[in-house]
């Protein structure tokens, strides 16, 4: 990865899947613990395959870094960002619950549409969002809430994309 695949704009680190997983299960167990909202992002662009493919690896590195560089700035310093090896993006957001996770899930909706595409004036992209949050005294274990964020992202992505979309966390069965 070059480094600005490792370093969002505001120097915040983005973590490796393994990492953002441990960050996750901290801050899971400090929100458990304190008893206050953790909320999960999951992001990708939409048909990232195809901006590759039509304008070559150094532009779809170009679209991700922009997407970095707009979710770096939509959070706050205290929140924790991660790039997964299939360009996904994480974020996982301390104190804030399903509403805050929704607000900013439409900013940075809103914000990549009017992103310019590097290398293709007039060119746009769109991404997708799936975000779960955290209820009070939900008996949950922090692997559900990356879970359903996913599958969340998932179905943004299969309606179309150019959307967020919040799943509740499921608990797993007994």
């Amino acid at each position: 990865m070059n480094d600005s695949s490792t370093r969002a704009a505001d120097g915040r680190r983005l973590f490796s899947v393994a990492q953002i997983q441990h960050v996750l299960r901290t801050e899971f167990g400090r929100g458990q613990r304190y008893r206050y909202p953790l909320s999960v992002l999951v992001l990708s662009v939409d048909q990232l395959g195809a901006v590759r493919d039509r304008l070559g690896y150094d532009a779809k590195e170009s679209v991700v870094d922009g997407i970095v560089r707009l979710l770096a700035e939509s959070t706050r310093s205290s929140d924790f960002l991660g790039r997964t090896p299939d360009d996904r993006l994480v974020a996982v957001v301390p104190h804030t619950d399903a509403a805050g996770a929704r607000l900013l899930g439409d900013r940075l909706v809103t914000g990549a549409r009017a992103l310019a595409a590097p290398g293709a004036p007039g060119e746009r992209f769109t991404i997708s969002i799936g975000a779960t949050s955290t209820a009070d005294g939900e008996p949950l274990f922090h692997d559900v809430l990356l879970t359903a964020a996913e599958a969340a992202q998932a179905e943004a992505v299969a309606q179309g994309g150019d959307r967020f979309v919040a799943r509740p966390p499921v608990p797993p069965g007994p």
